[in-house]
């Protein structure tokens, strides 16, 4: 049986990539600090490591043997909160993930499946965002992902098997919907789970590429079956606009509330935000055969239907 290690495997996607992993036959170690992570999602039977991969005495006490591979989930994940704390976001982001690499490299585990984030890109609104596209990050989580991004691609010549995937502003059942500084889609739906006016940081014209976890999820497994050769790097997400505006509007909907009437407060954005991004796909489509499944609406109503009444928030 194939053991994985999985960073951040006790938070919002690594519960899911876990999840999804042990149904397919695998082994699974979970690794986490549970900093933001809710113990009460994940089953009590799983090998779990409480581990802060910022600490180097930590990272080198990792089982090794067996191990086949590494995802590698764990971090900082809001923009916003980087500014609040750079040297923080930058000793979990991009320092977690070189001493991992290093990690990886003392005990001869080639393959590395990194998730990145659409934050590393230079802001272009007008058009979708390939791989290639100019990296020039507007926050610090940005700057972090792109730096370890990088380091990845130097320990290739250490003979490391890596592949990246960029996530585009990825929701759905299981989000912290208590984090109001991470998650689009999940912040505005705590407001309306509580029965709030909605509070928009910013334009309703602004635009994201939703992605739904599940799908997320599949194009990681996906990456265990193709070859991998060097700059395998993956923007996953649904390849379309989302408006703000049409954000809450399904939202809205799939909560069954008055959908000309329910209160949105607009006020100012937050520092680094970007005015809108969305991505191009077609690469994971040609390599990897991947494209999202789930539609907006049916992504928020699974999200919806899992949360009402199952959290006090």
């Amino acid at each position: 049986m194939k053991r994985f290690i999985v960073t951040g495997g006790a938070g919002f996607v690594g519960t899911h990539l876990v999840n999804r992993l042990i149904k397919e036959g695998f082994r699974v170690t979970i690794i986490d600090n549970l900093s933001t992570a809710d113990i009460k999602n994940m089953d009590p039977k799983l090998d779990f490591i409480k581990c802060d991969i910022s600490k180097p005495e930590c990272v080198a006490r990792l089982p090794h043997v067996g191990v086949k591979g590494v995802f590698h989930l764990a971090g900082q994940s809001s923009g916003e909160v980087s500014f609040e704390d750079p040297y923080a976001d930058l000793q979990i982001n991009t320092g977690g993930t070189l001493l991992l690499l290093n990690w990886c490299r003392k005990y001869d585990i080639k393959r590395f499946i990194f998730t990145s984030s659409m934050s590393v890109y230079e802001e272009n609104s007008a058009v979708p965002l390939a791989e290639n596209a100019p990296c020039r990050p507007k926050s610090f989580y940005g700057i972090g992902k792109l730096a370890a991004e990088n380091y990845i691609r130097l320990y290739e010549r250490y003979g490391l098997e890596a592949t990246i995937l960029r996530p585009f502003n990825v929701y759905g059942p299981m989000q912290n919907i208590k984090n109001m500084k991470q998650g689009m889609a999940s912040i505005y739906m705590s407001f309306l789970l509580k029965n709030e006016p909605i509070l928009v940081k910013g334009s309703l014209d602004r635009f994201r590429d939703q992605t739904h976890v599940a799908d997320l999820v599949e194009a990681m497994l996906l990456c265990l079956e193709k070859p991998v050769s060097i700059n395998k790097t993956y923007n996953t997400a649904t390849g379309r606009k989302t408006t703000v505006r049409e954000l809450i509007k399904t939202m809205i909907k799939v909560a069954g509330k008055p959908k000309d009437s329910y209160p949105v407060k607009v006020v100012e954005g937050t520092p680094g935000d970007i005015f809108g991004s969305y991505a191009d796909i077609s690469k994971a489509k040609k390599e990897l055969g991947w494209s999202c499944r789930r539609s907006l609406e049916e992504g928020l109503r699974e999200m919806y239907d899992y949360h009402r009444g199952k959290v006090n928030v």
